[in-house]
This record gives C-alpha cells, structure tokens and sequence, in this order.
C-alpha cells in the first residue's frame, strides 16, 4: 500500500529514542523529509548516526517560546509541515503517597505542555495552508489509571481530550488530529516505570519484567517499528477517517470498548 507520504515534510518530537525514533526512521524509508527534537543534543547526535540525513534541533519543549522557535526553525529548514508526530515527554513515576503538588504540576509538564506548545502554533499554520495531519501519541494511561502514574495519566488524560476537540474544530481547515495510545513498548520509558513497579510492591527490577511479560497477550513487548507502523498509516491520507479518534494499540492488553 503506498501511503503517499514521499516528499512530505515531518516534524517529530521526541524523536532521537524510543518510538519517536522508529518513526523518524520509518517515516524516511517512505521519502519523506524529516526533523527531529529532542532536548539532549547527545541524544540527537546519536539519532542523526541512525537516521542519516534529517534535521536535528535541541529544544526544551515545555518552554513556550522555545517551542515556537523550534518550530520556525524546522519550517525554515524543511518548508511548511505536513505532519506532526508528538512522541516527546514523559512524566516520571512517582507512588501515589509520594506525590506532591510539584509532581502534579511536573507530570503537566512533561507530558501535557510539552505537546501543546508545540502542537499551538503548528495546527495555526497548517489551517492556514489548509491541510496537515498530527499525531500525538499519549497512553493508557489517560484512560485506566495507575498507582504509580496518576500524573502522568492525568497529562494522557487531558491530551486525548484535546485532541479530540482539535481535530473537530479544525476539520473544516483541512487539519487532522488522531490520538494514538500504545500501550507496554520495549522503550526505555517502560522501563523506567518497570522499576517504580518493583519499589511499589518490593520485588526486584526481573521479577517486575517477567511478570509484566506474562501478563502481555503476545508473550512479548511489542516493538517501537510496530507501533511506528500504525503511526504512519493514521498520518498519511489513508487514515483520514482516524482524526478526532484516541485508538487504543496495545495488542490487546487492556481490552475495552470505551
């Protein structure tokens, strides 16, 4: 199936690791141009060995005008965005007795305002062109809540709904907007979160990985390629009747029909 997404210009946040990576890396096999952020420029360095040729900016996404720079920057370098893919952010784990209102507003941080004020002047440009697909990947954790990720999954929370309202209020302008909701992928993040698992319930690091193991219905973690996969099909036309929808693509590990 060709996805017509060749010469397409693509930012993607979040880029140089994880799934924000395997989609920079998926979205070049297919043609298209593609920008990278991150706020670590060794993270960046890293990625640009792997992906080749792509632009690589280091910004701090949680800082409104840092945002809005990067994003001139990129279309100064690439030209007007067809696509946005927002990967970046993560809020840290933290127990429920553990949080404070700092670690509230911290979990907003990272993951919430971190898409937002890129998302911001983005959606304004391309209603302006009339046309642009973003895709914010977000979590479950928006949907099903967790002992060690109430923060975070307030942000995931939060950023389903706006996608939704997004995508409904710039529909006529020619602008898509789908949510994306992985769920356990082998990434760094998820291990992290493996080992707030195992200080919450005093096991070790393995034991929490092999119990998450079991519990997946493949056997396995999926994969960042994987997820990558679904990331460019909802951001090429072929998934123009995604925009508005928050899809659940966890292989079935939280089944729901909400």
């Amino acid at each position: 199936m060709d996805l017509g997404l060749k010469g397409k210009n693509v930012l993607i946040t979040g880029g140089s690791k994880g799934i924000g990576l395997a989609c920079a890396k998926a979205f070049i096999a297919e043609g298209a141009r593609v920008a990278i952020v991150s706020r670590s420029q060794e993270n960046l360095d890293a990625a640009k060995k792997v992906l080749g040729e792509c632009c690589c900016v280091a910004a701090d996404l949680t800082d409104a005008k840092a945002a809005a720079a990067m994003v001139e920057r990129v279309e100064q370098e690439l030209g007007a965005l067809d696509i946005l893919v927002n990967s970046a952010g993560a809020a840290k784990r933290t127990n429920a007795e553990e949080l404070t209102p700092a670690a509230w507003r911290a979990g907003m941080d990272a993951k919430y305002f971190s898409y937002i004020y890129v998302i911001d002047p983005v959606v304004k440009r391309m209603a302006a062109r009339g046309r642009g697909a973003i895709v914010n990947l977000i979590g479950g954790g928006g949907k099903i809540p967790s002992a060690t990720h109430l923060a975070g999954g307030a942000a995931n929370a939060a950023l389903m709904l706006a996608s939704a309202g997004l995508a409904a209020a710039y529909a006529g302008k020619g602008v898509r907007v789908i949510g994306l909701n992985p769920g356990t992928t082998e990434t760094g993040r998820v291990a992290e979160g493996l080992k707030a698992e195992a200080k919450r319930h005093g096991i070790s690091e393995e034991e929490a990985l092999r119990r998450t193991v079991k519990s997946l219905p493949l056997g396995r973690m999926p994969q960042p390629e994987e997820v990558a996969d679904v990331v460019l099909f909802a951001a090429s036309e072929r998934g123009l009747l995604l925009s508005g929808a928050n899809i659940t693509v966890d292989a079935g590990q939280r089944p729901t029909i909400v």
